[in-house]
C-alpha cells in the first residue's frame, strides 16, 4: 500500500489520468447496460432479422450500399434519418429495426433518431459491416 501511495505521489498526472479512464469506462459500461439500443453481433442480427422479420437499415452511402449490402437491407443516409425523412419504414415501426453504418460508430446516432421517434425496437449491428464481413456472412448486390 505505501508503494500505490508513493506512486500517486511522484506521478500525479498518471495518476489522474488512470482514474479518468477508470470511470470513463465503468461510465459507458452503465450506459450500455441501460440504453434501450442494443448493440448486437452479427449472429444475434441474423436472428432478429430471420426468426423476428427485422428490418435493416444501412445508413451507408449508396456507392458503399451497392458494392454489397445485407440482402433486404434498406439504403436510408443518415442525412436523412437525422431529418426525420424516413417514410419508407412508418409501416415497420413495430417490427425490430436493425441500423448498419461501416463500423458501428455512426449507427449509434441514427438508432437514437429512430427511437426517438417511435421505433420502439432498435437495434445497431456490433462492428457495421466490417463485422459482417468479417464473419463471412453473406452479402447482397441487388
Amino acid at each position: 500500500m505505501e508503494q500505490f501511495i508513493e506512486f500517486i505521489g511522484n506521478h500525479p498526472i498518471l495518476s489522474i489520468a488512470w482514474v479518468g479512464i477508470f470511470f470513463a469506462i465503468v461510465f459507458g459500461q452503465i450506459k450500455s447496460m441501460t440504453s434501450p439500443i442494443k448493440s448486437l453481433s452479427a449472429p444475434l442480427v441474423t436472428q432478429k432479422i430471420n426468426r423476428e422479420d427485422g428490418v435493416v437499415v444501412d445508413i451507408r452511402n449508396q456507392g458503399e450500399f451497392d458494392k454489397g449490402h445485407i440482402a433486404g437491407a434498406v439504403n436510408l443516409s443518415l442525412e436523412k434519418i437525422q431529418k426525420n425523412e424516413f417514410a419508407s419504414l412508418e409501416k415497420s415501426k413495430t417490427k425490430p429495426i436493425i441500423v448498419v453504418c461501416n463500423a458501428g460508430m455512426s449507427a449509434s446516432g441514427a438508432a437514437t433518431t429512430l427511437f426517438k421517434n417511435g421505433f420502439a425496437n432498435v437495434c445497431i449491428l456490433q462492428g457495421g459491416m466490417n463485422t459482417w464481413y468479417g464473419a463471412s456472412l453473406p452479402v447482397s448486390k441487388k
